[in-house]
């Protein structure tokens, strides 16, 4: 049978799980690491970086990355990369597509088809954008399913005893808290809630303003003019924030950060995790509101609850675990790598589908009801934008429903079915997916009865039908998540745009989380084919430094050509901790002289 793997496409990581021996594994690249930065960049000379490579150019060059692409998904935009522009699909196709790779290396076969994870409440334009990313990828996405539903199916419950968790999934870009239910074998989604604009990202926007402001209070000069001084304060700040989970204390060091009248200026602090703490806390009420949320749509008190689980890296910072167990009164459970759960729970559901015997059924729910425009009192005013539901959200999935509606005036021979995605009882305050036209009713008094029909797939296929109760006469839509869907020449225009990027053989790309060496440069060792993230970034800054030393000052030369020796010599003894600590000294010493 086909293999089909499980994908987290996360905002700031990803990885790929599959079953083996009837357990679930991420697929680690050749160095080991089952992580994949949601990073995406050129080079200088055009080529593509996936991965810890792009992740580490975003310190030399912002304007050739791109990062958090998951927050655009579903939005009509286009992000610039190198000077050209792609949607959101197109980035997050290459992040797949990177994924899709690493595991035909490691599992030595074609990887055609793959189920794909998305917060909770990801509405239908973000879901149908994902599946649109995973088929420029080359992947059939046999099925969309929630992160915190995924995560759940990472945890040894008792699958017949009825058990009941609240999984508290905070990534890096988005927020979801979802009530399971677990019974019989069957894993069954009560209720979830969320926001989509919401999660570490934003800890680190919020510490790297903090460090910014402190930095312009003691110095008078504002690092947000400088975009690689802001970038390295950002990737500061996230360093900072992971320390914090584990320290009280974290210290900021960046030197050469910026220059002032032919002063080179300093970065040093000290961050206190309380003061973190009351950056992020406003934050986090939010979250502890969408618990509340979950819970009264759920229509459970905390005590009636078993487990509580933690999903995403964000939930590491001490402070969400304390809010989460004063809001709850127990205990929240965090015993698989929070980085790698929910990508593990897809890898489960893949193998359910295709027909192995691991684990649970699973019911899944819809986030956001759906239903239709018409006339109707919102507010107290009468008007013909109410929002009529006919499939509330939390309802599990698949699922039918049915609502009579009638003509407003006499002899109305069409009427306008407008399908809205929301919880407004305003529909324009909603997501509108699709709409149809019913002509050719009967001419007949006002009143007459036309029933609208939704049919929702496990797959979110959203199937509209209009009927007229007195004739029968029937029209109907299918809707795939249909909003910002590609038109077909669009969409092929997205993969040629991709195949020249990854090259023709997939296999002989920079596809990478790697950076490939010179074909002019032939080896005989097969190993030397590809270089780690940090022999990549080494690669980049010698280069870099090279086109920087005839214009050097004497006194400066000296030590450039010293560090470029040193960090030569690392690259050639394959010291990893030695090469990084070689290409920050030399990041630093080359900002210095780029702003000189």
């Amino acid at each position: 049978m086909d293999i089909i793997v499980g994908i987290d496409l996360g905002t700031t990581n990803s990885e790929i799980a599959y079953i083996k021996d009837d357990q679930p594994y991420v697929i680690a690249d050749e160095t080991g690491d089952t992580i994949l930065p949601s990073v995406v960049g050129l080079s200088e000379d055009g080529r593509l970086l996936v991965g810890h490579a792009a992740r580490n150019q975003l310190l030399l060059a912002p304007e050739r990355s791109v990062k958090s692409i998951k927050r655009r998904m579903g939005e009509d935009t286009t992000v610039s990369l190198g000077g050209q522009v792609y949607t959101p699909q197109e980035i997050s196709a290459m992040i797949l597509r990177t994924l899709r790779k690493r595991a035909e290396r490691h599992l030595g076969t074609a990887v055609g088809k793959a189920v794909i994870t998305v917060p909770a409440y990801f509405n239908d334009a973000q879901r149908q954008a994902t599946r649109e990313a995973g088929e420029l990828a080359g992947l059939e996405v046999v099925r969309i399913i929630n992160e915190p539903t995924a995560a759940s199916l990472t945890y040894d419950t008792d699958q017949w005893n009825l058990k009941r968790l609240l999984v508290y999934d905070l990534g890096g870009g988005t927020f979801d808290v979802s009530i399971v239910q677990v019974q019989e074998g069957v894993v069954e989604v009560l209720s979830s809630h969320g926001d989509t604009q919401l999660g570490g990202d934003d800890f680190d926007a919020l510490l790297a303003e903090h460090i910014m402001q402190h930095f312009e209070n003691e110095q008078q000069f504002d690092l947000r003019e400088v975009p690689v001084a802001r970038a390295r304060v950002l990737r500061a700040a996230e360093e900072a924030k992971k320390q914090l989970s584990v320290s009280p204390f974290a210290e900021i060091q960046e030197e050469y950060i910026a220059e002032k009248e032919g002063t080179p200026l300093h970065l040093t602090m000290e961050i206190a995790r309380h003061e973190f703490d009351d950056l992020v806390r406003p934050l986090l009420d939010k979250t502890i509101t969408c618990v509340g949320q979950a819970l009264d749509d759920a229509k459970l008190n905390p005590v009636q609850l078993d487990q509580v689980l933690l999903v995403g890296g964000s939930t590491r910072s001490p402070i969400v675990t304390e809010m989460l167990e004063e809001r709850l009164h127990q205990p929240a459970r965090q015993e698989v790598d929070p980085d790698l759960c929910v990508a593990l729970g897809a890898g489960v559901q893949a193998a359910i589908i295709n027909g192995q015997d691991i684990g649970p059924v699973l019911v899944d729910i819809t986030p956001h009801s759906l239903g239709i425009r018409c006339l109707g009192t919102v507010g107290g005013l009468f008007t013909d934008s109410m929002f009529s539901r006919i499939i509330t959200r939390n309802s599990p999935l698949p699922i039918s429903r049915s609502e009579g509606y009638q003509t407003a005036v006499d002899g109305q021979e069409t009427v306008d079915i407008e399908i809205y995605q929301g919880e407004h009882d305003d529909a324009r305050m909603n997501t509108l997916v699709g709409e149809f036209m019913v002509e050719g009713l009967a001419r007949v008094p006002a009143g007459n009865e036309v029933l609208v029909h939704m049919n929702l797939t496990l797959d979110g296929i959203l199937q509209v039908t209009a009927t007229e109760k007195q004739t029968g006469l029937q029209r109907q839509v299918r809707i795939e998540n249909a909003l910002t869907r590609f038109q077909h020449d669009a969409r092929d225009e997205a993969q040629r745009r991709l195949d020249a990027l990854f090259g023709d053989d997939d296999d002989m790309a920079l596809d990478t989380e790697f950076r490939s060496i010179d074909a002019s440069e032939p080896s005989d060792d097969a190993a030397d084919a590809t270089m780690s993230p940090s022999m990549a970034e080494a690669q980049a800054l010698i280069e870099k430094a090279e086109r920087l030393l005839p214009g050097v000052d004497e006194d400066v030369k000296a030590d450039l050509d010293a560090l470029l020796t040193q960090l030569r010599d690392a690259m050639n003894a394959r010291d990893m901790s030695d090469i990084e600590t070689r290409s920050d000294e030399l990041s630093d010493l080359l900002f210095y002289l780029e702003d000189v």
